[in-house]
C-alpha cells in the first residue's frame, strides 16, 4: 500500500478515515478539498486542480482523500489500494451534520450552516454518484479494492494495521 485513495459519500468520514490510515502508515495525506477550495469560498479553476492533482500523483506515495468524480479515473490508475466507506445515507447525514461550525483541516474555511444543496447532494449521492463509482471500480479488478458498509467495519482494519 503506496497509493491510496479514500472515497465515498459526504459525511461518511473519509477524511477521519484517510488521517487515522496516514497515521498509522507514515503516508503523506492529501485532501482534494484543500486542492480545490480556497479560504475565501471561492475554488481554483480546474486546470489549476488538475495541475495540483497531477503533482500529487507524481510522487511515490500518497493518500489522497476525496471523490472528484471526474478526476477518478486517473487516480484509480495511479493507485494501488482503494478504501470506499460505502455507508447508510442516514450516517453521512449525520456525519455532514455533525462538522458544522467545526475546524478542519481538509478544508479551507469553517462551515457555519447545512446548506440545502450540499444536503441534497448527499441525499442523492447512493443514486447519482455510487452506481458511477462502483463502475469505474470494476474496471480495475487488479486494485486493492476494500468497502466498508459500517464505521465499526473501517475502525477494526484501521485497529488491524
Amino acid at each position: 500500500m503506496k497509493k491510496v485513495i479514500v472515497i465515498g459519500c459526504p459525511g461518511a468520514g473519509k477524511s477521519v478515515f484517510a488521517r487515522r490510515l496516514s497515521g498509522k502508515t507514515q503516508l503523506p495525506l492529501y485532501h482534494l478539498d484543500m486542492l480545490w477550495h480556497k479560504a475565501d469560498k471561492t475554488t481554483y479553476t480546474r486546470g489549476e486542480f488538475d495541475a495540483k492533482l497531477k503533482q500529487v500523483l507524481a510522487q511515490a506515495n500518497w493518500i489522497i482523500d476525496g471523490n472528484y468524480l471526474r478526476t477518478m479515473p486517473t487516480r484509480l490508475k495511479e493507485c494501488d489500494t482503494v478504501f470506499l466507506l460505502d455507508y447508510p445515507l442516514d450516517v453521512c447525514l449525520a456525519g455532514a451534520m455533525s462538522r458544522i461550525g467545526q475546524h478542519r483541516d481538509d478544508m479551507p474555511w469553517v462551515e457555519t450552516e447545512f446548506d440545502d444543496d450540499f444536503k441534497q447532494w448527499i441525499t442523492d449521492f447512493p443514486t447519482k454518484q455510487l452506481p458511477q463509482i462502483y463502475q469505474l471500480l470494476a474496471r480495475y479488478p487488479e486494485k486493492e479494492i476494500t468497502i466498508f458498509k459500517t464505521r465499526a467495519e473501517a475502525n477494526r482494519y484501521l485497529r488491524s494495521i
